[in-house]
């Protein structure tokens, strides 16, 4: 399985300016397979430390910095002979060792040349009072599910995706066919890594139900593990009520839906968690089209999407079929699917922040804007085949954006004020815009 971000972790490598690496990402996103795999491929030696219940490494980081001392340490417990020039030291599940992660700061600034990777689920959650966060002394790589070119990597069609890279948009129409139908699995199948390996394996949609559930399962365990008792029953109201907040016409979170005469405050640090941790991304509304976005932002309005489209079809228990039934996979929930869909490919191609618009009244709405080389962009996600564009017509009235995209399933199209992206092709935005 490929995953894209091995193409930062290479840059990282032999970048001058190298500093010890944490990848961020929700639990099962693939952290400790990228690692190793990086490990395995870029360096002679790979020395993998799992602080996970680790009471050895707890106690090597406890009494103080001496950096000799811990390497010498990390030697005896990897069983590898650590050296600078060709050796990647792996930090997993960091988080439970939290002097580990203040040690990152002592191998910047005394010991540069060893090369560090540290990941952790739940970092920066389950931290411990009193931790000292190794601030501007740390680079991060976020990693996500596996997005929709991944996906097709992952299922043999590479050439498909060069072919995508390329930006011939013209051969890229003769096999939308093709695309479209990838694109209707993978909304069921999500980019869960073991789903998707689960799927490549046995191209049966039943076994990959079950690990979606069992990720699922996973997931309301955490709560309780990480979580101090008297919030973790808002959490999970919170969590469970995601579906039905995106099966909503007006998809702005409401709390008095997870519970009659619920408050913000009531919510805020179970919301926090949920964020934090890389299990729910926030959307907030923009008052205004200015740049930069987030300089308008209305905290009080915002989204809520899970981090993998295939996890939400599984909370909603949408059936295997529906796959099967022309274009109502995107129209499930008023179109959530679709929009569920790019936010990830945003999230995990781009990495840009991601917003939406409504009018005060909110009589229209447009379903992302995001900012491409100087250009705020709104994106209007079309689930069906009607496509009418009103709600985006009056934003560009108002705002007189100069590129502006509905992404649907209908091919790629450019029209005067519209560019129409499909919606197997939205991960690669960036690259259309710029061409």
């Amino acid at each position: 399985m490929y995953r894209y971000k091995f193409e930062d972790l290479k840059k990282w490598k032999v970048s001058k300016n190298r500093k010890p690496l944490i990848i961020r990402g929700a639990r099962q996103v693939g952290k400790t397979w990228l690692m190793q795999e990086f490990g395995k491929n870029e360096y002679e030696k790979c020395a993998y430390i799992n602080f996970d219940n680790n009471t050895r490494m707890e106690q090597l980081f406890s009494v103080g910095f001496d950096l000799e001392r811990i390497i010498q340490g990390l030697k005896i417990e990897s069983g590898v002979n650590i050296e600078p020039e060709n050796t990647l030291i792996i930090f997993d599940e960091i988080q439970e060792t939290p002097s580990a992660l203040t040690s990152l700061k002592y191998f910047y600034e005394n010991a540069n040349e060893y090369h560090i990777i540290a990941a952790g689920s739940l970092l920066g959650v389950a931290m411990h009072e009193g931790t000292s966060f190794p601030v501007g002394k740390v680079d991060f790589l976020d990693l996500y599910p596996l997005n929709f070119f991944e996906f097709l990597k992952a299922l043999g069609e590479d050439e498909l995706v060069d072919l995508i890279y390329k930006n011939d948009l013209d051969l890229i129409t003769v096999f939308s066919d093709k695309l479209k139908s990838y694109l209707k699995e993978f909304i069921f199948i999500g980019g869960m890594p073991e789903a998707v390996e689960t799927y490549v394996n046995t191209k049966d949609f039943n076994e990959v139900r079950k690990v979606q559930e069992f990720l699922l399962n996973a997931y309301e365990q955490d709560f309780s593990k990480h979580v101090p008792n008297n919030i973790v029953p808002r959490i999970r109201q919170l969590w469970n009520n995601i579906p039905t907040q995106l099966a909503k016409e007006n998809k702005k979170f409401i709390y008095g839906l997870v519970k009659e005469g619920a408050r913000a405050r009531e919510y805020e640090i179970a919301l926090s968690w949920l964020i934090d941790c890389g299990l729910v991304y926030q959307v907030n509304r923009v008052k205004d089209c200015k740049i930069p976005l987030s300089a308008y932002q209305d905290f009080s309005a915002f989204k809520l999407y899970l981090l993998d489209v295939g996890l939400l079809c599984a909370m909603a228990k949408m059936d295997v079929k529906t796959i099967l039934d022309g274009n109502n996979i995107f129209v499930e929930f008023k179109g959530s699917l679709a929009e569920q869909y790019v936010l990830t490919e945003l999230k995990s191609n781009t990495n840009l922040p991601v917003f939406y618009w409504s009018a005060e009244r909110g009589i229209a709405e447009v379903g992302y804007i995001v900012q491409i080389a100087g250009n705020n962009i709104p994106i209007e996600v079309k689930s069906g085949e009607n496509l009418q564009s009103k709600s985006l017509k009056s934003f560009v009235q108002k705002y007189d954006t100069k590129i502006n995209v509905r992404t649907s399933m209908t091919n790629y199209k450019k029209e005067d004020w519209l560019v129409n992206i499909p919606l197997y092709l939205i991960g690669n935005i960036t690259n259309i815009i710029n061409n």
